[in-house]
């Protein structure tokens, strides 16, 4: 017996729409990841699936430690090294997957039934298809690609913030062994004052508590010194975990001397809110996500009509009988539950996304402006720093100087304004690391949310009680 024509029509489009089924594309799902990260580091996102990948992966890290290690090549080197970021990359695999699984039709049901009558034999054969998923799956597709694209946003999110991290623990460990080396001079300058001190109480000058004096402040200047190894070691421990140093590598790996100088001027940068919001991650995904929720709260209007819908192909075969065969449509009646619950369900999530997308947008244009303001105040600081108390200490030391030479002050007054001139370079430091922290800051709020405060986190502190005198 052939097949009826309405049967025929509808397994070519239960086949056709199975042909049309969403295919997994994990390279697809990496792409906008990649993208990101050749615009952050200037090379492509490395992913580490197979030994030969991760030997590929050492061979760039070696590459990158035989030198200094610059600000650029320290974000590199994180999003090209750092572990927790490959974890956060195989979420996009798992996405992928759940995407193209929700894009595919669950297989059909096949039903086969025996029955006896006296001498009659029937067998009845069905075949079953879940009609409402099938009228429901273009939508379950851009739902799940939405999703998809959400996790990718998230992903990307925690991108920038390890490089954005990664920049700021660059200029702390930097600013710190700059900071380390000028404490080991001014160790060095107090203990030749202590020893000048000494001889000049053996010569009869100098009374003992002068000598003391003397004594004290290298001794204050020691306890400096230990304490920037200690803000050095940490520093450099925080930039080692966001590069997944350790080992070897971790031996291997060199700063530069001192800090970027300050730029003669910051240019005029108009209209930053406007440029956050147009390309901050978490605006966007804040916008994706109110939209996939709107699609659902679409759907979910109509799918307590579809969802009980059921079509079946039969097939009835008899001893006595002509073979019988036809179509079945099930569906249940909404009775009991009109899906009225399901339905006000999905009209809280999108309110609450449409909120929570309005709040994502509030907090980036103020975030946007809280770095531009400290990024452009943070430069006058430094600047003044530069320009102004520098000179001004030098001017004072060299006079200072000069008077010492022609005997109008004594020794002791010279290592008194030596006291200040390490206060003045020292504050001159803190606020050129500050500087840099705010412009790591700023470039991060344009493209994503604030983690931490980047300005002010510590000073470089020189350790020393104000001078005696």
């Amino acid at each position: 017996m052939r097949p009826p024509h309405f049967s025929r029509s509808l397994l070519l489009a239960a086949a056709a729409a199975l042909s049309g089924c969403a295919s997994l594309d994990p390279e697809a799902a990496y792409a906008p990841l990649r993208e990101l990260a050749q615009q952050q580091s200037g090379q492509p996102l490395q992913l580490t699936r197979a030994a030969a990948d991760q030997a590929r992966v050492d061979a760039q890290v070696e590459t990158l430690l035989a030198a200094p290690l610059t600000m650029d090549a320290a974000v590199q080197l994180a999003l090209l090294n750092n572990r927790g970021l490959q974890a956060s990359l195989q979420e996009l695999g798992l996405g992928e997957a759940e995407r193209a699984q929700a894009g595919r039709l669950a297989n059909p049901g096949f039903s086969i039934a025996r029955l006896r009558r006296g001498d009659e034999r029937e067998r009845e054969l069905g075949l079953g298809l879940n009609l409402g998923q099938l009228l429901a799956l273009p939508q379950v597709r851009e739902i799940e690609a939405r999703r998809l694209r959400a996790l990718q946003q998230r992903t990307g999110l925690a991108l920038l913030a390890l490089a954005a991290d990664t920049r700021r623990a660059w200029v702390s460990a930097v600013a710190a062994e700059q900071a380390l080396r000028y404490q080991r001079d001014v160790l060095e300058a107090a203990e030749a004052g202590a020893e000048l001190g000494r001889r000049m109480v053996g010569a009869g000058n100098w009374n003992r508590l002068q000598l003391a004096r003397e004594q004290g402040f290298a001794a204050e200047a020691a306890l400096a010194l230990a304490r920037a190894e200690q803000q050095r070691l940490q520093q450099r421990e925080r930039l080692a975990r966001l590069l997944g140093l350790w080992g070897e590598p971790l031996a291997r790996l060199r700063l530069p001397t001192q800090l970027p100088d300050l730029p003669d001027g910051l240019p005029e940068r108009a209209g930053l809110e406007q440029q956050a919001l147009a390309q901050r991650l978490d605006v966007q995904a804040a916008r994706a996500q109110t939209e996939a929720t709107a699609r659902s709260l679409g759907l979910s209007r109509i799918s307590h009509f579809i969802n009980a819908l059921e079509l079946g192909v039969m097939r009835n075969s008899s001893n006595e009988a002509p073979l019988q065969t036809g179509t079945e449509l099930h569906f249940e009646i909404p009775l009991f539950d009109w899906g009225e619950a399901r339905q006000a369900h999905a009209e809280a999530l999108y309110l609450q996304s449409v909120h929570q997308a309005a709040q994502t947008a509030i907090q980036a244009r103020s975030e946007v402006r809280e770095a531009e303001l400290l990024w452009r105040s943070s430069y006058d600081i430094a600047r003044h720093h530069r320009d102004e108390l520098l000179p001004i200490a030098r001017r004072i030391s060299e006079e200072n100087l000069l008077r010492y030479n022609g005997m109008f002050i004594s020794v002791f007054e010279l290592l008194a304004d030596a006291r200040a001139q390490i206060a003045a370079v020292n504050a001159a430091l803190a606020a050129q690391r500050d500087f840099w922290l705010a412009q790591a800051a700023l470039d991060q709020a344009l493209l994503g949310p604030s983690s931490a405060v980047a300005v002010g986190e510590s000073p470089v502190s020189s350790g020393l009680a104000p001078a005696a005198h």
